[in-house]
């Protein structure tokens, strides 16, 4: 027995000692398959470069082997229910979420598994959106269909539905007469409007951004902000008109707006409860306006006095209202600066001296540091004051260059960013009118009035916008979330923009932009975010006929190509500027315009 065990334990040795070397074979068989594989495709690559501009790219590809393996089926249509879906600000989904502060209607965006993987169809009897800046005026019906806005805001001459068009007069809730008297009133008010020292400004509950498409005209780029509620589509609205706007809500979440952003906040009978919770809401104003900047308020509780009966309150708690207001603003050291009529204004001050000079245990409180100023995705809200950060001098009203000036003046805020100084800031405006003069010759109508909605996905000090300045185009510069906030800067240039984090939706309805940029995105994001769900959300937001333009390299576009075209796009491969010798090349895709038969079907019903 023993000698068997022996002789059994000798055989599986001797076996072990065969087995490793034929291990180690098959190792380095496998990366010599690997290394001689890559070779093999590099030389592929070097034989498409050869081929350029001919029609048998297509066939090297396929001789040498080396044809991309990634593959896409086609997508379906999604049912007709959704084709104005904001999956982050779905109604259907309000009920899980909190009431206090309208929390329920901040983003919540579904878990991965409820994720839909479909093309939203566009509504019966949509037409491509009419031109700026006749869209400012008048929209079609069929794109926006709801008649309840038109039904409950008639008398406040919001808009007014004639035949298969809206038509909007310029009118809002408290200015009837037009939003063009209504800012009139205002410049005479603030004659800082005039003279380019006002630039920028935020919007909260803009209805359809009658003030904000009139400050166009001004010199005055405005950032629109409504929630998704029972006006059903006030931001859809402002975009279809070809204003800039966003889906939001002052909640309980920072607004995804860097620190000391823009110089001037508006709010025409918004209904924000400012003085109730510790005053919060209006600290959040406060922490994305520029020292020195304005904030302007009009309707309840402004001049009570004369309005009190119609806003279905009374004399007295009008008047508590703006005492806490008012109350509310000295403790944040703001000084009223006008008050005429049914406007006010306030002035954020210049220095932190004020708060440092106030009365030991003020309320509301200086902020630790213990949360970035500018940190703004999912950050929660605070009590607190958030002060002008130390080693920044130049990003007040008074200090900060004029528009246009500001455009390519050097911020101050690029020191704080790693490799930002006035010289990369330069060359990188330099670079990106090289690329946009480039980008003209790829897409024809850029520049035409049929473009106006535009964004750039991933953007670094807004360079892109810049260039583009000139054209009848506005642009949503993102920064990725996930990226150096850089979003100061672009906001110091007297440009918009937002924060956000492309794994997930973004805040806007289906078909409201006509190009979306992006440079790097999929290189930048691919360790988090799945390309398939991405395309698909550029898919949503972009008009039919829109454009996309993907900057990136070979293999990303490589992939991206064939899901556009599961999505129904045209797409065709282009070098950059640089020619063959960029690491990146270029994707144009156009978004084709189709009609689903589930809503023909449902127009035959009506």
């Amino acid at each position: 027995m023993r000698e068997r065990d022996s002789k059994s334990s000798l055989f599986l040795a001797d076996k072990k000692r065969r087995i490793f070397p034929l291990i180690f074979m098959v190792i380095s068989l496998c990366g010599l398959s690997f290394y001689l594989g890559g070779a093999f495709c590099w030389e592929k690559s070097r034989l498409l470069d050869e081929n350029k501009g001919q029609n048998d790219a297509s066939k090297v590809i396929t001789r040498l082997g080396c044809q991309s393996t990634f593959k896409q089926e086609p997508f379906p249509e999604c049912n007709t229910t959704m084709q104005d879906s904001t999956p982050c600000t779905d109604p259907e989904r309000w009920k899980k979420y909190d009431i206090h502060r309208m929390a329920f209607r901040e983003r919540h965006c579904p878990p991965q598994s409820e994720r839909t993987e479909c093309l939203i169809p566009p509504p019966v009897g949509y037409k491509v959106p009419i031109p700026w800046p006749k869209s400012r005026d008048e929209c079609w019906y069929r794109n926006v269909p709801y008649d309840w806005i038109n039904t409950q805001k008639a008398n406040q001459n919001w808009l007014k539905k004639k035949g298969e068009k809206f038509l909007f007069p310029g009118g809002g809730t408290m200015f009837p007469n037009g939003v063009g008297e209504y800012l009139d009133q205002m410049q005479e008010l603030i004659p800082e409007m005039k003279d380019g020292r006002i630039r920028t400004a935020l919007d909260t509950g803009c209805g359809v951004a009658s003030w904000g498409g009139g400050l166009l005209d001004r010199g005055i780029l405005t950032m629109s902000l409504a929630p998704r509620d029972n006006h059903e589509a006030q931001v859809q609205f402002a975009l279809e008109r070809g204003i800039p706007a966003i889906l939001g809500i002052i909640s309980t979440q920072r607004l995804p707006y860097p620190a000391n952003a823009f110089d001037m906040a508006h709010c025409s009978r918004c209904l924000i409860p400012w003085a109730e919770f510790g005053g919060v809401l209006l600290l959040e104003i406060d922490r994305v306006l520029r020292p020195g900047g304005f904030w302007v308020l009009s309707g309840p509780p402004i001049n009570y006095q004369v309005h009190w009966k119609g806003w279905e309150s009374t004399e007295e708690t009008q008047k508590a209202n703006l005492d806490a207001i008012q109350d509310l603003l000295s403790r944040m050291c703001y000084s009223q600066y006008a008050m005429e009529g049914d406007i006010a204004v306030w002035q954020k001050p210049v220095e932190n001296s004020c708060y440092e000079n106030r009365e030991p245990l003020t309320l509301p409180p200086i902020c630790d540091d213990s949360i970035e100023p500018d940190a703004a995705w999912y950050v929660p809200i605070r009590p607190c004051i958030v002060p002008r950060p130390p080693g920044v001098q130049n990003v007040a009203i008074e200090h900060i260059p004029r528009w246009p000036e500001r455009l390519s003046s050097p911020p101050e805020r690029l020191k704080f960013i790693s490799g930002g100084n006035g010289g990369a800031f330069r060359t990188d405006t330099t670079l990106w009118k090289q690329r946009v003069n480039y980008y003209r010759s790829l897409v024809p109508t850029l520049g035409s009035n049929k473009i106006r909605n535009v964004m750039d996905m991933n953007t670094l000090y807004g360079g892109f916008a810049a260039a583009l300045l000139n054209d009848p185009v506005w642009v949503m510069n993102v920064v990725s979330s996930y990226a150096v906030n850089s979003l100061g800067v672009v906001y110091d240039r007297g440009l918009i923009g937002t924060v956000h984090d492309w794994c997930e939706a973004f805040s806007t309805y289906p078909r409201t932009y006509d190009l979306l940029h992006a440079d790097g995105l999929f290189d930048a994001e691919s360790h988090r975010c799945e390309m398939k769900f991405v395309m698909l959300e550029i898919d949503r937001i972009l008009r039919p006929t829109g454009y996309a333009i993907i900057r990136d390299t070979a293999n990303f576009l490589d992939k991206a190509q064939v899901v556009g075209e599961a999505m129904r796009w045209n797409c065709h491969r282009n070098e950059t500027e640089n020619g063959s010798e960029d690491s990146k090349a270029l994707l144009v895709c156009q978004k084709s315009f189709w009609n689903s038969p589930q809503m023909e079907d449902r127009d035959v019903d009506q």
